[in-house]
């Protein structure tokens, strides 16, 4: 992974626009420009005014680059998530520690940036954070795929980022029963694969993943 990725807030960036075609998902981060997330606010208005992509305006794009701005001023994303996840080793605790965060350094709303940013968990919200736990992946694991920035987070509390793509493989192989995609399914299928490995159950996700991807189903006895 480029050297520019190996940052948290990049990387945050880079997840949250995580959906879709992955070729459009390439080609529009290809075109950010990251250095702008310590460049004044003004400027980061003025290169972003047509950063566009699917559900998301230029607005949404430039009022996310200048919340990550303002934090990464003041503290990590890992101290702010760790604030949130430390109590009970949470990480939808983490995640709604982040989101809480980002909403207030920077007053916004708009449709598509809560799709982009997702809602603060609580008792209601079924939402599978699929893209809030992909990119702790990065930051917690360490291998050839995930970066390990992040030493305060145990790989043991991590949660699959449940997509379609392994929710239907998951289903094929009764790893899961749940027919629902969402965040009771997130929990299931977590749980299953930790009577594998418990200390690292998420290690089995882009493996997963890659078989739906690739269309294998089919071959799944």
């Amino acid at each position: 992974m480029a050297k520019e990725f190996n940052d948290p807030s990049v990387a945050l960036i880079c997840a949250l626009f995580a959906y879709g075609n992955a070729n459009l998902i390439v080609r529009f981060l290809e075109g950010l420009d990251f250095s702008l997330l310590d460049a004044e606010e003004e400027k980061i208005r003025q290169a972003l005014s047509f950063a566009y992509y699917r559900f998301q305006k230029a607005e949404d794009t430039t009022a996310l680059f200048i919340a990550l701005r303002r934090l990464r001023q003041e503290r990590t994303l890992e101290e702010i998530f760790y604030e949130g996840y430390r109590r009970d080793h949470e990480v939808l605790a983490g995640i709604s520690a982040l989101i809480s965060s980002i909403e207030n350094a920077y007053t916004y709303e708009s449709r598509g940036y809560r799709f982009l940013l997702g809602r603060v968990y609580q008792k209601g919200v079924h939402s599978p954070y699929k893209r809030w736990n992909m990119f702790l992946r990065w930051m917690v694991r360490k291998d050839h795929l995930d970066m390990g920035l992040w030493r305060s987070v145990s790989t043991a509390d991590l949660l699959m980022p449940l997509d379609t793509h392994t929710f239907n493989v998951s289903r094929k192989l009764g790893l899961l029963k749940r027919k629902s995609y969402d965040l009771k399914a997130v929990f299931e299928l977590t749980e299953k694969l930790k009577k594998f490995d418990p200390k690292d159950p998420v290690k089995y996700d882009f493996a997963l993943y890659r078989i739906g991807q690739e269309k294998l189903l089919a071959d799944l006895k």
